[in-house]
């Protein structure tokens, strides 16, 4: 469905639209000024990626970590491989 940003993108771009009208049909000028703020959100990035890190994953024990200072599994010494976030390991 829709996200949080795109429901108030619309809701504001409506209350603007409307206030527009109104002030239009009032005192017969045009104010599609208003709308102009609300244009980035309906045209933003829906599926942004999250500022941390990935996940990095010990493909022997498990081990997971977001640091990015581990290279190596500080258990077995394993080399640490870059996993998504919800995935658990396969042991």
């Amino acid at each position: 469905m829709f996200g949080s940003r795109t429901a108030t993108a619309v809701v504001g771009l409506l209350v603007s639209l409307l206030v527009s009208a109104v002030l239009w049909w009032r005192f017969n000028t045009v104010a599609f000024f208003l709308v102009v703020p609300f244009v980035p959100f309906l045209f933003g990035k829906s599926g942004r990626e999250s500022s941390e890190p990935p996940v990095r994953t010990c493909p022997a024990c498990g081990f997971q970590t977001r640091d990015p200072a581990y290279e190596y599994c500080p258990r077995d010494g394993t080399a640490l491989e870059t996993t998504r976030a919800r995935e658990s390991p396969s042991a």
